[in-house]
């Protein structure tokens, strides 16, 4: 399977806050984001991963030529550019010019997860594929973003029906956040070239075009899904990884 990540923001926040080192790098749990990452999509099956990262002068490049030369990815194959695109969705863009029509599972390389529910994740993705759907996106119920993304289901099928704003009213009524984890299959990339062309920049337009487009995704919940944004945050996201396991996650019905 293919495995994606963007990793070619500033981090600004983190660098405002006295961290030093390039937001992929940032060590949680004495793992840099990055090699958590990677180490993780390589256990779950990876044959390919496509990173896209910032510039040479930051560091991240040269670090992932070092864990290709130590082995660290095994058997998997590791691709990455060096772009500077203006949004997370314009770094989806170019990574999507890699991708071919296999399914890919693509994430930003601050989000941390429990590995165990992301293992389930994955197997749930391949069902999902095989049983027709075009995406498995990943949800939670616990809110710890400065604009958390609202995500609705419908009552009969369980797939996911709409993508709220806080500020919306609908909002209310959603019971998940996005967390950032897209599962998804080749249609989706024709729904990104639209966004694109169309003047869009932000991954949550990206996620409403998905629906509007007809595609049916399923939501995945994760217990716990956190983004590396702040100092504080590091901490937050040793806990989850250091955390008992759960077995938990999954989608009701296809």
């Amino acid at each position: 399977m293919r495995f994606a990540v963007i990793a070619a923001g500033e981090g600004s926040r983190l660098a405002a806050e006295g961290i030093a080192e390039p937001k992929p790098l940032v060590r949680v749990g004495g793992e840099a984001l990055i090699d958590r990452l990677l180490r993780v999509f390589v256990a779950n099956g990876a044959s390919e991963i496509d990173v896209i990262v910032r510039s040479r002068a930051n560091r991240v490049a040269p670090h992932l030529d070092g864990l290709v030369r130590e082995g660290f990815l095994g058997h998997a194959k590791l691709r990455y550019m060096e772009k500077t695109p203006p949004s997370s969705m314009h770094s989806f863009y170019e990574l999507s010019r890699w991708f071919d029509d296999e399914p890919f599972v693509l994430t930003t390389v601050d989000t941390v997860f429990r590995e165990d529910e992301f293992a389930l994740y994955v197997k749930r993705f391949e069902q999902a594929v095989a049983s027709g759907l075009d995406g498995l996106m990943g949800v939670t119920r616990f809110v710890d973003d400065e604009s958390p993304l609202y995500v609705s289901t419908d009552a009969r099928t369980g797939l996911i029906d709409g993508f709220f704003d806080v500020s919306d009213e609908r909002a209310k009524r959603a019971p998940f956040v996005s967390g950032g984890i897209y599962g998804l299959t080749y249609p989706a990339l024709a729904t990104l070239q639209r966004c694109i062309d169309g003047g869009q920049s932000r991954m949550r337009n990206f996620q409403r075009q998905l629906i509007e487009d007809g595609l049916r995704l399923a939501p995945f919940e994760f217990s716990k899904v956190l983004d590396v944004d702040h100092a504080s945050d590091i901490g937050k996201a040793e806990a989850l990884c250091s955390g008992s396991r759960s077995a938990g996650g999954g989608f009701e019905r296809i």
